[in-house]
């Protein structure tokens, strides 16, 4: 698989899970098991004999520097350290989901970092270890660059599968809104606006007005005349 495509990949890996959460996963078809199951029986025995060989492999015997010595027996530590722990849990993981392509791409990219560590020890071992050595090693990176290229295009497979499907849906979605349009509510603001009814004011209380206490006393009365 060419890296250049990586980037278009991982984004059909987003919209593929977004898809898968929005609606449910079809079952697994018994080819697509049949090819899985094929690809890690021969991934499994390209990994015991990678192990098989690498236990043998006397790296300190080489007649070479001892940084190029502790270099590759490092690499030899990292390659057995993953074929036998992280590459199983993977592998694990992809029988549980078959078609899952990040589970499937990540079993890719891992075997993409074991192949370049064990080029770089194969060419270690062709030029400072036995024959016998460089000849077993360099049969076991072929048939890790086999299971490399088949899970690359099994990556392949499952990404237009799957962009098929994403396709579909789209065009299921559209067509189910053009039959059923959203409702819109629509708000009549031409109205006239309801007159406010004048507010009556009370009149103010009419205060009596206080009747004067010193009245004016009424005239005297004359005496009649005698």
């Amino acid at each position: 698989m060419n890296r250049r495509y990586f980037p278009a990949i991982l984004g059909l890996l987003i919209c593929a899970g977004w898809c898968a959460a929005q609606t449910p996963a079809p079952p697994v078809s018994y080819s697509s098991i049949s090819e899985l199951n094929q690809l890690l029986g021969s991934l499994q025995q390209a990994s015991q004999a990678i192990q098989d060989d690498l236990s043998h492999l006397r790296v300190e015997k080489w007649k070479t520097d001892s940084g190029t010595k502790h270099q590759t027996a490092g690499d030899v530590e990292s390659v057995q350290r993953n074929l036998q722990s992280a590459l199983p849990s993977m592998l694990n993981d992809l029988k549980n989901s078959p078609e899952s392509t990040p589970l499937t791409f990540k079993v890719y990219r891992n075997l993409d970092a074991l192949y370049d560590v064990m080029s770089s020890i194969v060419e270690s071992a062709g030029a400072f270890g036995s024959k016998d050595d460089f000849q077993s090693l360099n049969k076991d990176l072929g048939s890790l660059e086999e299971s490399r290229r088949a899970f690359a295009g099994r990556v392949d497979k499952i990404a237009n599968a799957k962009e098929t499907e994403i396709g579909q849906l789209r065009a299921a979605l559209q067509t189910a809104r053009a039959e059923n349009p959203p409702k819109k509510n629509v708000v009549d603001d031409t109205q006239p606006a309801t007159a406010k009814k004048p507010v009556k004011r009370k009149k103010p209380a009419t205060v009596p007005k206080p009747q004067d206490s010193q009245a004016t006393p009424p005239p005297a009365t004359q005496a009649p005349k005698q």
